[in-house]
């Protein structure tokens, strides 16, 4: 079963509210661990203050026996009720015991009485439940008598680990907290912030083939959604051209096959109407034929427009001589061009490299066009030429002079600037639009121009390049 989508201001409000549990939980644990360190640090320099305050203590009487009788000095400078402090005389059992828990001795090695102690004369331990302990262990020296005792001391930062419980207690619910409340902030400003991506959205939702006018706004939106609202435009303004040219291709395919489609039609129902001989019915059937061939030329043009289109087309390339292409497509349209008195004249040297096939259809589908509409009794004239950017074919006849925007429109699909019909090949109005489907998939380009003279020049570019 496949999970709804998740909202985008839900995942950049978690998004941000993991971020700030990750910030202050990392704050938190450094500031949990360097308060950790200084009341450690505290813990044991109080702790050895208090063995050198022992030390000194014991320097200022006269004898073991005046320490003996004062054991309650000592207890009350104990640190905390837990606290261990024990006198003894080496090797021998203390004489003054208070380890209320009754703790073991861990492994000591005694500070002699002429070292101060320091830091790392100190023993970690741990007490039974975890409780961490710190235990030092000093020789001190008696007043006068010079006899030498051991101070072992031990502090249990019982309170110190209250103070740190606490103080985790509070980061976890400041961590929580802060991403409690980072998630409600984030997720309230990241919904006023696609705020124009919904309006956006909105509007995208009206848009409809009999719709396609609408536009976002790119001025107001903001920067992040410029480019956004930039490419969705350009978008529609493909798609309603598109859309333009299929309603438009659509009414000229109708247009376009009606003609044939009528003539059939009416032929088949005149023949029916009355009994008819057998040479009269086989010349009806001949005349059908022809109009089922046109239109199944049709057919096959547009199908080759359609994979032409898609980038269907697989193209293998040969060299092929300018000159000889030329002259052979001159003699096939000769008959052609006789009914109409027109003469070729050729001049071309060099080589090509395209699809033989598909270059003689564009070529021949130029000259038949210049056939078809050059003024009759004069010269169509076929050039080719090499240059360092490729072939050249150029094909020109004498005709009327074509403004400049319906020479743009020569290579549209059943465009047609003559409306007389002619007997020729190609006179579907499909003619140039293979030119032009042939030379994109050989990455080359056509073209037409008028000259002030009255010259048509069509324009067909092959690439030096075979890839």
């Amino acid at each position: 079963m496949k999970r709804p989508a998740r909202s985008l201001a839900v995942r950049i409000a978690l998004s941000f509210a993991g971020i700030v549990c990750v910030v202050v939980g990392m704050v938190g644990a450094s500031l949990y661990h360097a308060t950790n360190r200084a009341l450690s640090t505290r813990a044991d320099y109080q702790l050895i203050g208090r063995v050198e305050h022992f030390r000194s203590l014991l320097h200022d009487l006269y004898t073991i026996n005046e320490l003996e009788a004062r054991p309650k000095l000592f207890e009350t400078m104990l640190g905390d009720s837990q606290d261990v402090i024990m006198f003894r005389r080496a090797g021998a059992k203390p004489f003054i015991d208070v380890n209320p828990e009754h703790m073991a001795l861990p492994p000591l090695d005694i500070v002699p009485v002429t070292q101060p102690v320091g830091l790392d004369s100190l023993y970690e331990g741990t007490r039974a439940d975890g409780v961490r302990m710190r235990w030092v262990g000093a020789q001190a020296r008696i007043g006068e008598s010079g006899e030498v005792v051991e101070i072992i001391a031990a502090h249990v930062m019982t309170q110190e680990a209250r103070v740190l419980s606490a103080y985790l207690w509070r980061v976890w619910v400041n961590v929580i907290g802060a991403a409690l409340i980072a998630l409600l902030l984030a997720y309230w400003v990241t919904s006023r912030g696609l705020l124009p991506l919904r309006s956006m959205a909105d509007k995208a939702a009206h848009i409809s083939p009999n719709n396609l006018s609408t536009r976002l706004d790119v001025a107001r939106a903001p920067a992040e959604l410029q480019g956004l609202a930039a490419s969705f435009n350009a978008m529609l303004d493909r798609l309603e051209h598109g859309y333009e040219r299929l309603l438009q291709f659509s009414a000229d395919l109708a247009h376009e096959l009606r003609t044939p489609i009528g003539v059939l039609i009416g032929e088949t129902q005149v023949t029916l109407g009355h009994e008819r001989s057998v040479v009269e019915y086989r010349n009806v059937l001949e005349s059908n034929l022809e109009e089922l061939e046109r239109i199944a030329r049709i057919a096959q043009n547009i199908l080759f427009l359609a994979q032409a289109d898609h980038g269907q087309q697989r193209i293998e390339r040969e060299r092929l001589d300018i000159r000889d292409e030329l002259e052979s497509l001159c003699s096939y349209f000769e008959g052609i061009a006789e009914e109409r008195q027109i003469t070729f004249e050729i001049d071309a040297s060099g080589a090509l490299v395209a699809n033989a096939i598909m270059c003689r259809r564009a070529i021949g589908n130029v000259v038949v066009n210049a056939v078809r509409y050059a003024t009759a009794g004069t010269v169509v004239r076929l050039s080719g030429y090499v240059d360092d950017k490729g072939a050249s074919i150029v094909v020109r006849n004498r005709g009327p002079l074509i403004a400049d925007d319906e020479l743009a429109r020569l290579f549209d699909r059943f465009y047609r600037g003559d409306a007389a019909r002619s007997e020729f090949t190609e006179s579907s109005g499909l003619g140039l639009s293979i030119v032009q489907a042939i030379m994109r998939l050989h990455g080359g380009s056509a073209s037409a121009a008028c000259t002030r003279d009255g010259w048509i020049e069509f324009t067909l570019c092959f690439p030096t390049d075979i890839g």
